[in-house]
């Protein structure tokens, strides 16, 4: 796995107060069968550029482009790297919040996520011979610094990993319906 230069950023991640964490905790411990929906609205915006608009924030829009040896301007992640992204933000909050539950200190965190891809078959209108699409394998390196065995570290992560919505989601089937809705007048 390459190793990235550090982030100017690179600091301990601010504390989460426990209190606050007790509280959700408690709250999701005491409805355990409920549902959440999460929305996002893609906007195509010309060439490859997408617009992603999430919940009712304002325009903080997530774009995504592709690289330019695909037809992109390469002005921000292409979606694959933003599912990689999603996955190593929800795996660095699940390490920290499960870090402050069990009392570990954790003073530097970072997670380098990667993953191979076939690009052969671009978007279905290239070699579409049978292969994998997608990836086959994601690899997550995390490098800590906090005050805990490496073996209590290690359990940590198994831990944080096995209770990751976007892990989980990533691991185990999904049902995905798409459908065309009626025209837009």
């Amino acid at each position: 796995m390459a190793k990235l230069p550090l982030a100017p950023e690179n600091r301990a991640p601010s504390p989460v107060d426990k209190r606050a964490l007790d509280v959700v905790v408690a709250k999701a411990k005491a409805d355990p069968a409920a549902v959440r929906t999460l929305r996002c609205r893609t906007v195509a915006q010309g060439r490859l550029h997408q617009l992603n608009y999430i919940r009712n924030l304002p325009p903080q829009q997530v774009m995504e482009d592709e690289p330019e040896g695909l037809l992109g301007e390469s002005v921000a992640p292409n979606a694959s790297e933003a599912l990689l992204a999603a996955l190593g933000s929800c795996l660095s909050i699940g390490i920290h919040a499960n870090a402050l539950a069990q009392g570990i200190p954790i003073r530097s965190l970072e997670l380098n996520v990667e993953a191979d891809i076939n690009m052969t078959s671009v978007w279905g209108s290239g070699d579409l011979q049978p292969k994998t699409i997608g990836f086959e394998t994601i690899r997550v390196a995390v490098t800590m610094d906090a005050d805990a065995s490496r073996k209590a570290l290690a359990a940590l992560i198994r831990h944080t990993v096995l209770w990751s919505p976007v892990a989980n989601t990533l691991h185990n089937p999904v049902h995905l319906d798409v459908a065309l809705t009626a025209a837009v007048a």
